[in-house]
């Protein structure tokens, strides 16, 4: 293996709150040194790229929003190429609003191709009601992501998850997910990077978003301890990432051989390729 990639979750990665995690901006200066390129994942679809890149930029973080990968530019990606220059009506706010605009689609409230479900303050009972009301009469109902909640400075606020919940409930439809663990995402993000599998590294700190998700694209999956699970917590799961570090501190060390750390492979990369396809081929067909 001559080239490697990383796909970086954020929170419990490379800050908590508004605080950052030691050894975050010496890994990323490291990637920049080495030439690997890495993108940060993003659950949250309320901000836009340029947004989250001046977040990480006032924590000491230089990127730029080329960076940056959200749920929402997933999900208007995976919408402009099912249905191109087609109409949603948006749960949401401006980065969700933004991505969508960004690949063709028009923002309505009458007879929408889907309903899009994001996250964020501005929700009210009246916007529920018209999604419901337009889902059942027709619409796709798409989330961003299933997360069911969101820390903020103060605590935790409901999620996208959770208001997705309230529709599928009220409607008795389905949604379709597109955010992280999807392999819609997982497969998108890889791509950006020009990437095959064997070269993609996921570092996250929660097992049920971005360590499954790397796990089913055959991905090197790194769980951080710093953030969501901890070590007596992995017996409850089924599968395991390749590699636990108590923090990102852990690859930020001159002494961490990274190609040596994720040079060891036993999925075949055609086969991984063939999987993913036939993968993102029935999210399409949901």
């Amino acid at each position: 293996m001559n080239k490697l990639g990383f796909l970086i979750d954020m929170d419990g990665v490379i800050y908590k709150g508004n605080q950052l995690i030691a050894g975050a901006g010496e890994f990323i200066e490291r990637l920049r040194a080495a030439g690997y390129p890495f993108l940060f994942l993003t659950n949250n679809s309320q901000r836009t790229r340029r947004d989250v890149a001046t977040k990480l930029m006032r924590m000491g973080i230089d990127v730029g929003e080329q960076h940056i990968f959200t749920c929402a530019m997933a999900t208007a990606r995976f919408l402009s190429r099912q249905k191109p220059k087609g109409t949603a009506y948006v749960v949401g706010e401006g980065g969700l609003l933004q991505a969508l605009h960004q690949n063709g689609y028009s923002i309505v409230d009458v007879e929408p191709d889907y309903v899009v479900v994001g996250e964020g303050r501005t929700m009210t009972a009246e916007s529920l009601e018209t999604a419901t009301r337009l889902v059942l009469g027709g619409a796709k109902l798409i989330a961003t992501n299933l997360d069911p909640n969101c820390p903020t400075a103060s605590g935790i606020r409901p999620g996208c998850g959770a208001i997705v919940s309230f529709l599928e409930a009220a409607t008795g439809r389905k949604a379709l997910s597109v955010g992280k663990p999807s392999p819609v995402m997982m497969r998108a993000a890889r791509k950006q990077l020009d990437l095959v599998a064997s070269q993609t590294v996921v570092i996250g700190d929660t097992m049920d978003t971005d360590i499954i998700g790397g796990v089913q694209m055959g991905y090197h999956t790194v769980l951080a301890l710093s953030g969501g699970t901890q070590r007596q917590d992995l017996d409850q799961f089924a599968f395991r990432p390749n590699h636990i570090i108590e923090s990102i501190a852990d690859l930020a060390d001159p002494a961490c051989d990274l190609l040596g750390m994720f040079s060891d492979r036993s999925t075949d990369d055609d086969t991984v390729s063939d999987l993913d396809q036939w993968r993102e081929l029935q999210l399409a067909n949901a």
